[in-house]
């Protein structure tokens, strides 16, 4: 990607930094969109061609200014990478190290064990970067948010054009999801903004269902086995409660054989 891309693109982003202080949907009157998820549901679970979407998207778009600082690289094997695979994605990033030998700091490729870099030396740099706001971590956002992944999807996918007589101010973008419709941060998602390695086409709504996807994996990354623990636990109270009718009935069986 280009580096003026990237630039409008970071520059974009900068309005996700609303979103640590921002009203949550529910204040809005406009309904959010349901598209649906996978993983949601007692039975449900993550879709990793969706995740490994997700993480392109995030890489290529979201990295630019905002990071995942509860998400080391390893845990990307579980979206269904090898651990060579891994290993590759966390080469590409120059992260610092150090100090060595001589006291200085160096930039090596991030590896397996290094969470994922934040865009920018220190929060100062990223506040001037950013007009003032610090890009806020991404790592639990979906949790964080009412209305979890159709509120950030519908925020994704809702700039449109104000209606007749609203004026948007200077800078800001109209979009009804948001609380008070004028958000600071432009559209982030345009037709084609990446390459799917697996040839899907990157429309907006695409790659903004499969962002939100990542991001709901990376704030809640135990989901699959909290649910298949909780599955265990119900057949097993089940069972259980089967033994004990039985073992009730039985005993009052007895009871009641021997007052006859």
């Amino acid at each position: 990607m280009k580096t003026s891309l990237k630039i409008g693109i970071a520059l974009a982003f900068t309005g996700l930094a609303a979103f640590a202080g921002a009203a949550h949907a529910a204040e809005s009157e406009v309904e959010l969109k349901h598209p649906g998820w996978q993983h949601k549901g007692p039975f449900g679970t993550f879709d990793r061609a969706a995740l490994q979407r997700g993480l392109t998207v995030f890489e290529n778009v979201c990295n630019n200014c905002h990071s995942l600082e509860y998400v080391h690289y390893r845990n990307l094997e579980a979206l269904g990478f090898t651990e060579d695979e891994v290993k590759g994605i966390a080469a590409k990033v120059q992260v610092e190290d150090g100090p060595n030998e001589d006291g200085d700091m160096f930039m090596r490729p991030a590896k397996p064990s290094d969470p994922f870099k934040f865009p920018f030396a220190n929060d100062e740099i990223a506040r001037v970067s950013n007009g003032g706001a610090l890009p806020p971590d991404l790592s639990v956002m979906v949790e964080a948010r009412e209305g979890h992944e159709d509120y950030i999807y519908s925020l994704l996918t809702g700039y449109e054009d104000p209606p007749a007589g609203v004026e948007v101010a200077a800078g800001k973008s109209y979009n009804p999801y948001f609380s008070g419709h004028q958000i600071g941060m432009p559209p982030p998602l345009s037709e084609g903004l990446v390459e799917y390695p697996d040839g899907t086409e990157a429309t907006v709504d695409q790659m903004a269902h499969d962002v939100v996807t990542f991001l709901a994996w990376a704030a809640e990354p135990n989901l699959e086995e909290r649910k298949a623990t909780g599955f265990k636990v119900l057949v097993f109270m089940a069972i259980l409660s089967v033994l004990l009718i039985l073992a009730n009935r039985k005993i009052w069986k007895k009871i009641k054989t021997q007052n006859a």
